[in-house]
C-alpha cells in the first residue's frame, strides 16, 4: 500500500496554549463510540464531569459546548483529558486533528487542516515541494473505478503544475484550474482525452467573463450556518485584499485536498469551482491571508451542511455562474 504525505506534513506540531484560536473553542466535538463508552464508565472527578456534559444528539454522543468552548479546555488552554489521562485517552477526532487521512483502500493520501491556525501557518509558509510517498504493508483493493482514479490522478498534477507556472498571474492560475477542471471533467464523462491550450483557455475566459458584484458573492457566505460571531464581523466588513503569491500555496492545499474526491461520483465540476470560490471568499473577505483563510475553514470545511451547500451552489446559485467567476478573477 502507497501512503502520500505533503512534504511540510511532519513539521506541524500543536502549539498547545500558545494558539491564536482553539480547536476546544466554539465546536461541539464528537466522540466515537469507543471513547464514548469508556469516558462514562470513567471513575472519579474526571469521569463525573464527563457524564455531566456528554449528550446524544442524531444517534451520535457529543460533547457538548459551556461558554463557548469545550467543558474539558482549562484556563491555561490545555485539555485535562490529556493532562489526566495522556494523548490516548482523547477521542479520535481530538487526537486526529488537525490531521487528515483519505483512504482509498490502496493509497492513503494525508494533510493538514487550514482550520487549525498553526496548521494554516505551516502550509502557507511552505514553498511547493513534491510530497513524500512510503510503502507500506498490508492494504485493500481500492473500491474505485480505476479508469476514473488515473484521469483525476493525472489531471491533479497537470492543474498542480499549471498553478506554479510562473508565467502566469494568481488570478490567471486559478482560471486555468477552473476551465481545466471542465476539461478533465468531459473526460470523466467518458469522453476522449484532448489537448488543453492554456492560452487558448485564458482568451475564453475574457471572452466569457462578465462584470459581477463581490457583495452578492459574499452575501452567499452570509446565508450559510455562521459558527462565530467574529466570521459574521468578517463578512460585514469585507474588505478585498490583493492577490498574492501565497494564494498559489491556498489553491495547491484545496487541490490536494478534494481532487481526486471526485472519484466517488465523477463529479469534479463542482469540486473544482469550490475550490476557485474558496479562494475567492478568502481575496473578497480580505484581511491577514493566514487568518481569514483559517476562519474561512473553521467555519466552511468543518461544516459539512457549508461544504454541501457550496457544492450544491455550483450548478444553482446566480452569483456562481461561470462568467462571473470569471469576472472576478480577471
Amino acid at each position: 500500500m502507497k501512503l502520500w504525505k505533503p512534504h511540510y506534513y511532519d513539521i506541524f506540531t500543536c502549539i498547545a496554549s500558545d494558539c491564536p484560536d482553539s480547536c476546544c473553542k466554539e465546536w461541539s466535538v464528537t466522540v466515537d463510540e469507543e471513547s464514548a463508552a469508556r469516558y462514562r464508565l470513567l471513575p472519579g472527578d474526571l469521569g463525573d464531569r464527563l457524564r455531566q456534559v456528554l449528550t446524544e444528539e442524531d444517534g451520535e454522543t457529543i460533547m457538548r459546548i459551556e461558554n463557548g468552548r469545550c467543558p474539558m479546555w482549562r484556563q491555561d488552554g490545555l485539555c485535562r483529558i490529556q493532562a489526566e489521562l495522556g494523548h490516548e485517552g482523547l477521542c479520535q477526532v481530538c487526537r486526529d486533528f488537525p490531521r487528515l487521512r483519505h483512504d482509498y483502500g490502496d493509497f492513503v493520501e494525508l494533510g493538514l487542516e487550514l482550520s487549525c491556525p498553526e496548521a494554516a501557518r505551516v502550509i502557507l509558509a511552505s514553498d511547493a515541494q513534491p510530497g513524500i510517498e512510503i510503502d507500506l504493508p498490508g492494504g485493500e483493493n481500492g473500491e474505485y473505478d480505476d479508469e476514473a482514479m488515473e484521469i483525476l490522478k493525472k489531471s491533479r498534477q497537470r492543474v498542480l503544475a499549471l498553478l506554479e507556472d510562473p508565467s502566469y498571474s494568481v488570478p490567471e492560475a486559478l482560471t486555468l484550474a477552473l476551465l481545466y477542471g471542465y476539461h478533465v471533467q468531459g473526460e470523466l464523462d467518458g469522453g476522449e482525452e484532448l489537448p488543453f491550450d492554456p492560452q487558448a483557455a485564458l482568451d475564453e475566459a475574457k471572452e466569457l467573463a462578465k462584470p459581477a458584484d463581490s457583495q452578492d458573492f459574499l452575501n452567499f457566505f452570509g446565508s450559510l450556518e455562521i459558527l462565530t460571531p467574529r466570521w459574521a464581523e468578517m463578512l460585514r466588513s469585507a474588505q478585498p485584499g490583493s492577490w498574492s503569491a501565497d494564494y498559489r500555496k491556498l489553491a495547491r492545499y484545496f487541490i490536494e485536498r478534494y481532487w481526486l474526491q471526485a472519484v466517488s461520483d465523477y463529479d469534479l465540476y463542482c469540486r473544482v469551482k469550490f475550490i476557485i470560490v474558496s479562494c475567492l471568499a478568502i481575496r473578497l473577505v480580505g484581511g491577514e491571508l493566514l487568518t481569514t483563510a483559517q476562519q474561512y475553514s473553521k467555519e466552511i470545511e468543518n461544516d459539512v451542511d457549508n461544504v454541501e451547500s457550496i457544492l450544491d451552489a455550483a450548478y444553482a446559485n446566480p452569483a456562481f455562474t461561470d462568467e462571473k467567476i470569471l469576472g472576478l478573477l480577471n
